[in-house]
């Protein structure tokens, strides 16, 4: 048979049951269309943290305090919990340690902020003016903590975006000179940073700076650290840096076993390796998921070949009788499950790259359609009505012409 023979034999066949046509193909359409929209939600995902990530700091070496242990044996304190690392540590990593671009200490909190008739709880960060390097900070309106106000332990406050919003209303002007309460503490408002959005960890807007002094004077109480923020020169210097850091630590707070280490370092070329890695593995779950309706498409259009065959049994046999040969009416109807499962897969490819433009033209979630995908799905509903159309187009072939003539 030729090609255009077959074409106009699997259009007529395809047409002359549209409804049943339609709804066997619907199964393929919805089953492409969820694989499409959770593989680019999960693609979206994955961008979306990791230029998060990558926006808290260049080649970016956090140290935090570790879990002390007690007499027992027992945890006292959680990640970040205990109160281990100093100044003193801080400055010697800014001596000892190479390939150090920046050193930004910090001491952070939580506490409950007063403005003008107004108040939320938000983060309470205390630094330097070195966090602005270290941390990619950037000032909208007035400036940022200076090494004056560090020096002096000054109550002065730099402002992120949605504490302002919180604090004196959407987008309000004039808050530059105006003050806050920390604490039961007047702090002068002296800056407003520029927006970030959320980093995975917190969020970058909401957030008030002061300085370190100020905060281990007034808000902590103490002379200790919460994170010492590194920045190495380069990314493929980081690691080395880290190691570095961790060597001169555990010998500073004379610690043999890094097992009972009571710091912390996170490398955030490590941090965006690990998220990249689980948000792939939860995309290629998600994909899966929606896969399971691409197998139950696949036995819909199997099922609706065999019905098909059924009914065409005295059409099968009256070609047999005048010369078609088992390999034309294998084709024939091998041809129907592919054109079925392509023009399906076809549709759903649009479908799904229509709900993941209108996700993220919402706003709802971020979502980014890949080639591969589109490769991957045109080559999954091609294979399916190869697979689930091989049986039928089998049965078909191996009847029996004489038999099929006397089918009723």
């Amino acid at each position: 048979m030729k090609i255009q023979d077959i074409l106009e034999e699997t259009s007529s066949a395809l047409f002359s049951n549209k409804v049943r046509t339609g709804l066997t193909m619907l199964g393929i359409v919805i089953g492409i269309a969820s694989v499409i929209a959770m593989t680019a939600i999960g693609q979206g995902a994955k961008n979306t943290i990791s230029s998060s990530i990558e926006s808290i700091g260049a080649n970016l070496v956090m140290i935090m305090p570790g879990a002390t242990r007690s007499f027992g044996g027992g945890p006292n304190a959680a990640r970040g919990g205990a109160q281990t690392l100093t100044l003193e540590d801080a400055n010697a990593i800014q001596s000892q340690v190479s390939n150090v671009a920046d050193i930004a200490r910090e001491v952070s909190s939580r506490k409950q902020v007063v403005g003008t008739g107004t108040n939320t709880n938000t983060s309470i960060v205390g630094t330097e003016p070195s966090y602005m390097t270290v941390r990619n900070v950037s000032i909208d309106e007035g400036n940022f903590i200076s090494d004056q106000n560090v020096a002096e332990g000054s109550k002065v406050a730099v402002l992120g975006p949605t504490t302002r919003d919180d604090l004196f209303g959407e987008n309000a002007t004039n808050v530059i000179g105006q003050k806050i309460r920390i604490s039961g503490l007047e702090y002068k408002i002296i800056g407003i940073t520029k927006s970030k959005g959320g980093s995975g960890f917190s969020n970058g807007d909401d957030i008030v700076y002061i300085p370190y002094t100020t905060a281990q004077r007034y808000i902590s109480g103490n002379k200790y650290l919460s994170e010492i923020d590194v920045s190495a020169q380069s990314s493929d210097v980081s690691s080395q840096v880290q190691n570095d850091i961790t060597s001169l630590l555990l010998g500073r707070h004379n610690i043999t076993d890094t097992t009972k280490a009571d710091f912390n370092t996170m490398n955030q070329a490590d941090i965006i390796a690990t998220a990249s890695s689980v948000l792939s593995t939860f995309t290629t779950l998600l994909a899966a998921i929606a896969g399971i309706s691409l197998l139950v498409g696949g036995i819909g259009i199997m099922n609706m070949m065999l019905t098909t065959v059924t009914e065409r049994t005295r059409e099968i046999g009256l070609r047999k009788a005048i010369g078609a040969k088992r390999k034309d009416i294998n084709i024939q109807f091998l041809t129907e499950a592919v054109v079925i499962t392509f023009i399906g897969g076809a549709v759903g490819i649009v479908i799904g790259w229509l709900i993941s433009f209108i996700l993220a033209y919402l706003g709802i979630i971020q979502a980014q359609v890949s080639i591969s995908s589109v490769l991957l799905a045109f080559g999954v509903s091609t294979v399916i009505g190869v697979i689930f159309g091989y049986y039928p187009a089998r049965h078909a072939a191996s009847l029996n012409p004489i038999d099929a003539l006397r089918y009723e």
